[in-house]
């Protein structure tokens, strides 16, 4: 995954953010560019970065018994950050979530919890740091890739976690 990674940047083969259209064109959305994702189906970003929020890392898609929690934490986590005065930066791929909510964060990815697209999202957005404490074990899993990949991982040590 790391060699492919390094390939396609070393071909300029980079995605674009794009934001969603959620008034589906009867006037130009402003949302404050919250709803978000990658493509490589562009020649252009819709947005410019933040100024060096906090990403969180959501739960992924739901599964039964182990989502809503992690949910929860999220959301909470995502509170307590704005109550800090951070700018905030969701990546969940779950659109049925509070967490997605277009309140919640300041920038929301609607994408796939994956190495290679945290990693593109995080190369768009700059951020101060990484939490995955909060998105239960998928995001956890990521927790020692993403440091070692020079991402600064927020909260308990990759080491521990593992």
């Amino acid at each position: 995954e790391k060699l492919v990674r390094e390939r396609r940047k070393s071909l300029d083969v980079l995605p674009f953010v794009k934001q969603i259209d959620t008034v589906a064109g009867e006037f130009p959305a402003d949302t404050n560019a919250n709803y978000l994702y990658l493509t490589y189906n562009a020649s252009f970003d819709d947005i410019k970065p933040s100024d060096n929020p906090v990403a969180v890392l959501g739960s992924g898609v739901y599964r039964i018994g182990s989502s809503v929690e992690f949910d929860y934490c999220g959301v909470m986590c995502l509170r307590n950050l704005h109550s800090l005065g951070h700018k905030t930066v969701m990546i969940n791929s779950n659109p049925e979530t509070v967490s997605t909510d277009y309140d919640e964060s300041d920038r929301l990815y609607f994408e796939e919890l994956s190495l290679e697209r945290i990693l593109d999202i995080c190369d768009k957005e700059t951020p101060s740091g990484v939490v995955v404490s909060v998105g239960g074990q998928i995001s956890q899993n990521l927790a020692m890739p993403l440091q070692l990949s020079s991402v600064n991982v927020l909260g308990t040590d990759p080491l521990m976690i593992n």
